[in-house]
Parts: structure tokens; sequence; C-alpha cells
């Protein structure tokens, strides 16, 4: 009987052990199932600070291109006695890649259509606008009949702003040219008179964009003194 208790309490033990590494094992691949999730949070944050930096860089690399471009149709502006050409579209910069029309191909992949980019910009559609849409008053249009009809001066890649290896950038810029809204003679498409609000006052807006979407726009006011082109203000637009 002594043996058989024996060879009981044995089989007993060896059931327990046997119990307890289940249990171990249980504890074990749920350690590193804790683990492996906790490793690939970690992946997902790192990635995602990865994206939001990558993004507000290129965010600011925008600013810094629409506000070259900016400089840039500034200087040319010079070479134009008559402003009247310049908002209908007749004389345009020397900083031009081809027609005024079609899209445009980014280092990306991602496109920009000129002609739409001009439409947003009027009438915030990117479909041709009427004359009433470009008078429509809004929060970014609020002066009506006076509100800048904007057409294309300056567009191409902000590396060919400079001679060739200059510049290393993926960006492409648009600059357009409207009438100065603070004229009260309800029509956009032609300057002042002399002597009138906003004679000899042009605006201008500059758009850039890059990779990931990135895209800001700067628009500038801007007055012809003598024999220079001076800013009379600045401002960041901000999109929606």
């Amino acid at each position: 009987m002594e043996v058989g208790r024996q060879k009981a309490e044995v089989k007993k033990k060896a059931e327990v052990r046997k119990d307890e590494a289940g249990v171990t094992l249980i504890i074990t691949l749920m350690a590193l199932l804790l683990m492996s999730a906790f490793g690939v949070g970690l992946l997902l944050l790192t990635a995602t600070e990865t994206r939001i930096a990558a993004s507000f860089r290129d965010a600011q690399a925008a600013f810094y291109a629409a506000d070259a471009a900016a400089e840039r149709a500034m200087d040319d502006l010079l070479a134009v006695p008559d402003w009247n050409r310049l908002l209908d579209g007749s004389t345009r910069s020397s900083f031009v890649d081809g027609a005024p029309r079609g899209r445009r191909v980014l280092d990306d992949g991602s496109t920009v259509d000129l002609a739409q980019a001009v439409n947003m910009a009027n009438c915030h559609r990117v479909m041709a606008c009427r004359d009433a849409e470009m008078d429509a008053v809004s929060d970014a249009r609020p002066w009506g009949p006076n509100n800048p009809r904007w057409t294309l001066f300056a567009y191409g890649r902000v590396r060919d702003l400079l001679p060739a290896g200059a510049i290393d950038s993926p960006f492409y810029v648009i600059v357009m040219i409207g009438d100065d809204p603070a004229e009260t003679d309800n029509d956009p498409t032609r300057d002042g008179a002399d002597g009138s609000p906003g004679a000899g006052v042009l605006a201008m807006r500059s758009e850039a964009f890059g990779p990931g979407g990135a895209h800001r726009i700067v628009e500038v006011t801007v007055a012809r003194g003598a024999g220079a082109i001076r800013g009379l203000s600045w401002r960041e637009i901000r999109q929606d």
C-alpha cells in the first residue's frame, strides 16, 4: 500500500508540474503578445511623428518658395511700363515654363493644373469662373466688383529660379497678378487713372506646391516707385 501511495503522489506531482508548465507557457505567450503590441505601437508612433515632422518641413519650404517667387516677380514688374497689360494677361514674366495652361507634374507624381489654380483663386472652384462669381462678396474677396481677377504672370519650378544646380527644390510656384482692390472704379481689368485710389498699385498672389500636398499662398500689394517696385503689404493666406 505504501508503494501505491507513493506512486499516486508522484503522479499527482507530475500533473501539478504539467499544469504549472501550461500556465507558464500561457503567461510567456501573453508577455510576448504585450511586448509585440508595445513594439508595434512604438513603430506607429515613430512613423506618425516622422510624417508630422516631414509635413511641417514641407509646409515651411512651400512658404519660402512662395515668398521667393513673389520676390522674383517683383523684379520682373519693373520691365513692364503698362500695367494694364499685366491685368489682361498679355504680358508675363520671363520666368515661365511653357504655355499658360495645362498640367505640370511634380517630383512626387502629383500635378498642378494652371487653369484650375487661377480659378480657385478667383472663385474657389476648379471650373471656369463667371463674372458674377468673381464679383461675389466673400470673406476672402470682400470687394465685390473690385475683387482682383487673377491672371498668370510667372510659373515654373523653384529650381529654375536660379542657374542650374543653384537650388535643389521639388516645389512648383505660380505667381498671379490682379488689380488693387482698394480701387473704386469697379473695373478690375485696368489700373486706376492717375490720382485715383489704387493707381499704380497691383496685388500679387504667389502659390507654391510641393510633395505630400504641401501648399502655401502669399499675397503682396506692390506699387511702382522711382525706378523700383516696393511692397506695401504682405500676408500669408491660410487655407481651410
